[in-house]
């Protein structure tokens, strides 16, 4: 079932308003990391002028530089998934609608608009909770190295459950007739999702992806509507 609406939501990526949507999202992603990257630097600059670290040595340029760029490496593993969902929250209705129009007419039709501030208000608890359950998951994430694949299972399984409940909370108010996509299938909605976060190249399609693949959930792969 997941599956199918995975595969099913595959061609949506290629929609004129998915396209539109994928490039506001990686825009306003890449913007909010380059203003933090600034941020970074800006503090370790201001940290090493006021402690005096490196005085007469002459490397605190590079210092700087490399902590930033070991910060913001660590920063995008554990940030670019919560960043690009949540605005991809505040946009989602782009894609949504898209997707019922083409595939779902009379649900389409029926749907109830979801206003601007419910979408930013689902866009900071997207954000806040994803960012809040992996910094408390940080921990076992170290302890896991050792064993080589403990810290992706974690990922995936936290994660997994994250996106899930992100993906029905894009879709479902739209129709409150509708009875909510089961547990089971949003967490394996959130599996596929997390996953496709995780290959190169497919993470920056995951977004689009994911919410065309939660509209078919919800309509098309149980078969709910008319």
């Amino acid at each position: 079932m997941v599956l199918a609406a995975a595969l099913r939501a595959f061609p949506s990526i290629f929609h004129g308003a998915a396209l539109r949507l994928l490039f506001k999202t990686l825009l306003l992603t890449l913007l909010a990391f380059a203003i933090l990257a600034v941020a970074l630097w800006s503090g370790i600059h201001a940290a090493r002028l006021h402690f005096g670290w490196d005085r007469g040595m002459g490397w605190g340029g590079l210092a700087e530089a490399t902590a930033t760029a070991l910060a913001m490496i660590a920063a995008a593993w554990l940030l670019f998934r919560a960043t690009a969902m949540a605005i991809m929250n505040l946009f989602a209705d782009d894609i949504i609608v898209a997707v019922e129009r083409d595939s779902y007419p009379q649900a389409a039709a029926r749907a109830r608009p979801v206003g601007w501030g419910r979408s930013l208000h689902s866009a900071l608890r997207s954000l806040l909770r994803t960012i809040g359950w992996n910094l408390l998951a940080l921990p076992a994430y170290a302890l896991l190295l050792v064993t080589g694949v403990g810290t992706i299972g974690l990922f995936l399984i936290l994660n997994a459950t994250l996106l899930g409940r992100d993906l029905a909370d894009m879709v479902e108010p739209r129709h409150p007739d509708l009875p909510p996509i089961p547990r089971g299938s949003r967490w394996l909605m959130g599996l596929v999702s997390a996953l496709l976060f995780l290959v190169p190249i497919l993470n920056l399609l995951a977004p689009i992806w994911s919410a065309a693949m939660a509209v078919h959930m919800l309509h098309g792969a149980r078969r709910k509507m008319p």
